[in-house]
């Protein structure tokens, strides 16, 4: 299947939901960056590293930061926000991680860069079971997990909501790409269900919206376990939240089994491609938009794909209970 590029024009709003940074915005933004990982030593995930960072993003240029607000306050059709332009200097980039688990932990510029606007639209959370709970991780393919149905694998990613089974899952996922992949496409895929309610019959809408269905943690929980039975959609019947993974939700029945399926079809034949170039970054809904990956070739030369995963809550209050002394960590 041929996923075309995504438009430069969501259907609403599209001046706020695509934003080209000029060149004195990419500089401010760099001054921004160097400023915080000149003055905060410690590590990205330290709570005073995001502290200060909290603090900084409130200088963010104007134009950046209207668009966030916009974007929060309601995503639009298409539900993903693509800003371009960022302070990363490929040339001047280590060669890409191939560890398994890998994160960043320093405070790098592209590293502080993704945490400033991402607190902006909220507060920067992690999991403790998932990449020893960093708050920035490393997506990279690594050797010997081609196949995997995961970020270090390089095969078709099935459309899914990140951490579909987790009560406490992120409001928003943030992508920013360091490194993109040679002479091939390796785009994140993205459909919204505001996109494909439309075109799902009411009497499937009705088996979605039932606990008829259950999701196990990825892999990268290194956990067995399942999810107590949930609906796919959530919430408003005319405008759900989904909660979806593709390759981890089963249905409880025949009936849901074939609602299901049709879903997947529908988003497959609504999706369209981001394709992310050094210094660009891409927001998703997570209440509303599935994402995916297009399989690529790894050379594990030190110069594959290279994208930056940050995760964003809008309210910290939910989750609480499952972070120790209000950090940023859950368990």
């Amino acid at each position: 299947m041929t996923f075309a590029a995504i438009s430069s024009r969501p259907s609403e709003n599209a001046e706020a939901y695509r934003l080209e940074l000029t060149t004195a915005e990419r500089g401010e933004l760099k001054a921004m960056a160097e400023e915080l990982a000149a003055t905060t030593p410690g590590p990205v995930d330290d709570p005073g590293y995001l502290d200060r960072a909290r603090a900084l993003s409130c200088r963010l240029p104007a134009r950046l930061l209207d668009t966030l607000r916009r974007y929060r306050h309601d995503p639009g059709a298409e539900g993903t926000l693509v800003v371009t332009g960022l302070p990363i200097d490929e040339d001047a980039l280590p060669d890409t991680p191939g560890a398994a688990d890998s994160v960043e932990r320093a405070a790098t510029v592209p590293a502080v860069t993704a945490t400033l606007i991402g607190l902006q639209l909220g507060e920067l959370v992690a999991y403790r079971e998932e990449k020893s709970g960093a708050l920035v991780q490393n997506v990279v393919p690594v050797r010997g997990l081609e196949t995997s149905q995961s970020n270090a694998g390089s095969v078709p990613l099935e459309f899914h909501v990140e951490n579909a089974f987790h009560p406490c899952r992120p409001d928003f996922v943030g992508l920013t790409c360091l490194r993109q992949a040679r002479g091939e496409s390796a785009g994140t895929l993205v459909c919204s269900i505001r996109q494909a309610l439309p075109l799902i019959d009411e009497e499937d809408r009705k088996v979605l919206h039932q606990a008829r269905f259950v999701t196990a943690p990825p892999p990268s929980f290194h956990s067995g376990e399942q999810t107590p039975a949930h609906p796919v959609l959530e919430g408003s019947p005319d405008d759900p939240n989904v909660c979806v993974d593709f390759n981890a939700t089963t249905a409880l029945d025949d009936e849901a089994k074939q609602a299901l399926e049709r879903l997947r079809l529908t988003l497959i034949d609504l999706s369209s491609s981001v394709e992310l170039r050094a210094g660009e970054m891409v927001f998703v809904d997570n209440r509303i938009v599935l994402h995916g990956r297009a399989d690529f070739t790894p050379r594990y030369d030190g110069r594959d794909r290279w994208l930056q995963r940050i995760f964003v809550h809008l309210d910290n209050r939910r989750s609480r209970a499952h972070r120790a002394h209000n950090g940023a960590v859950m368990a």
